[in-house]
């Protein structure tokens, strides 16, 4: 990999003609970078994607290939990218719906309106893996039917498309009305009764640990009930007694749903596993009587996820924040408060519940500036990156508490050029700070050959535009790929020395992958020789 290249093939500065130049040398890697550029012709995009399916893929996807510009014999995943994306042919489909390659039978089961006659084809397919896909994805009616289907897998992908209906959901939970399935993905490939160990010595083994199979497809079953109790679709009152089941993994799934019973959730509320009690925390559906109870829950996790919750009540939320970390984040309910409420909270005795307010990105200029004159550090650092902080309170934050603090300043995006060098002039230097101020827009030379000094901010700055042309072409030959291709990057780099970085165009060239290293077109002078 030449990591200058791949920078300069990243750099929005970079002209057209130097673009069309690095396309006819590119390897892989180099081509990977170019397919990510927003300035590509249609054109440079069809050139990109002829040398690499995979890159094809993916300019597919990103809307920067028609369906004109794809042979769907040639690169069938490109063919089905586009169809994934709604913007292939239909004829593509009766093409690659009897592909002799499975897995691209099985994409195209995942595209998006496909033609009735197709998704019949893909629904008899000899291979389950494409069956399966199929009804994930279909639309209910088809979901309906493929129920029924007698493979377990199939009904497990059943059971976990939102498309299919409610009641047919119910049935996959109960079994009712359904005959039972006669194969599943273990008894395929093992005679009954088999478990797989979870230290399976083959290499061609795909079956997940754990998988197991009496005659009864049991462990298929098992995530066929997590499927369903996991797709919002599926009814509450077909789930509810799922609270007292064995497996942890589906009271889980359950704490999570909505619009269950009151006692489903004081259930659950109970569990002896803090994981499923965390997530029935959280759940916006617990009423106020369960949120103060799991108030007290001994487990941190229990009562970091009760903090989350959207509707938990202020004065709990105090009570967690006191004795709970819960850390620098908006919560829903601060994120929420009314007007009144943020007042409230502003001017708590709590620095905890300060610190949380000021996580908010819209407070009003008074309560902005009141939390930026906090006593607390925790407060300040919360506030400091919140525009329309003015430089002389922020640099007075960094004055009050230094290096507690400094590192966020620098992410504020007022911050002014002159605060960025005093940062990055902090003694002894603040890492993360100056790692900050790299990425600052607002950056000066100053600030950003500051920033040099650090390791991790180095590459920041070798890419940031404010940087002198004469240091980013030296940064070119810096020991640290890493930095060199960030220099490479860089829009200030002189297009002169564009030029210069790349090889000279060779007519006898091939296009695919590059791999001679004793092809002169391969050779270019490096930067120091200039």
């Amino acid at each position: 990999m030449n990591h200058v290249l791949c920078g300069l093939a990243a750099n929005p500065a970079l002209p057209p003609e130097l673009v069309d130049r690095l396309i006819a040398v590119a390897d892989d890697d180099i081509a990977g970078e170019l397919a990510g550029r927003t300035d590509l012709s249609r054109a440079q995009a069809v050139a990109l994607a002829s040398r690499d399916e995979a890159i094809g893929v993916r300019l597919a996807y990103e809307g920067r290939l028609t369906a004109a510009d794809v042979d769907p014999t040639a690169q069938p995943l490109v063919a089905l990218a586009l169809l994934d994306e709604g913007a292939g042919s239909p004829e593509w489909a009766r093409l690659l719906m009897v592909d002799p390659v499975v897995s691209n039978r099985e994409k195209l089961a995942a595209c998006p309106g496909l033609p009735p006659d197709v998704v019949e084809t893909l629904a008899s397919d000899s291979d389950i893996r494409v069956v399966a896909e199929l009804a994930l994805w279909c639309a209910p009616d088809v979901a309906a039917r493929l129920a029924e289907h007698p493979h377990a897998e199939v009904r497990r992908t059943v059971a976990a498309n939102e498309a299919t209906p409610p009641d047919v959901l119910a049935a996959l939970i109960s079994g009712e009305g359904l005959t039972p399935a006669r194969r599943c993905l273990v008894c395929d490939r093992e005679e009954p009764p088999f478990s797989h160990s979870p230290d399976c010595p083959r290499p061609d083994c795909d079956l997940p640990p754990g998988a197991s199979c009496d005659g009864s497809h049991e462990s298929t079953v098992h995530t066929t009930l997590l499927a369903a109790l996991s797709n919002p679709a599926t009814p509450p009152e077909a789930v509810a007694g799922f609270a007292d089941h064995p497996s942890m993994l589906l009271r889980q799934a359950l704490a999570t749903r909505p619009a269950l019973p009151p006692e489903t959730y004081a259930r659950l509320a109970t569990d002896p596993t803090p994981g499923v009690r965390a997530d029935v925390a959280e759940n916006p559906a617990i009423d106020d009587t369960l949120i103060r109870t799991l108030a007290d829950d001994p487990d941190p996790g229990v009562r970091r996820g009760l903090a989350h919750n959207p509707r938990v009540p202020l004065d709990v939320l105090a009570r967690l924040a006191a004795r709970t970390r819960v850390g620098p984040t908006l919560l829903p309910r601060i994120a929420s408060a009314s007007a009144a409420e943020v007042t409230e909270l502003a001017r708590s005795l709590h620095p905890a519940m300060r610190m949380l307010l000021a996580e908010r990105r819209d407070l009003s200029a008074e309560i902005r500036d009141l939390l930026a004159d906090d006593p607390d550090a925790k407060v300040a650092k919360s506030i400091a990156p919140h525009p329309g902080l003015s430089a002389a309170r922020l640099r007075a934050m960094v004055d009050r508490f230094g290096a507690q603090v400094t590192a966020k300043v620098a992410t504020n995006p007022d911050a002014t050029p002159a605060l960025l060098e005093h940062i990055t002039r902090h003694g002894p230097p603040v890492r993360k700070a100056l790692r900050e101020a790299a990425r600052h827009p607002r950056a000066t030379p100053p600030a950003l050959l500051a920033c040099l000094t650090d390791e991790r901010a180095r590459p920041l700055a070798a890419a940031h535009p404010a940087l002198p042309p004469t240091t980013i072409a030296q940064l070119l030959t810096d020991p640290a790929v890493r930095v060199a291709e960030a220099a490479a990057t860089n829009p200030s780099l002189p297009r002169t020395m564009m030029t210069t970085l790349l090889p000279e165009p060779c007519a006898d060239i091939h296009r695919g992958n590059q791999s001679a290293p004793d092809n002169p077109c391969h050779q270019w002078p490096h930067p120091s020789e200039q």
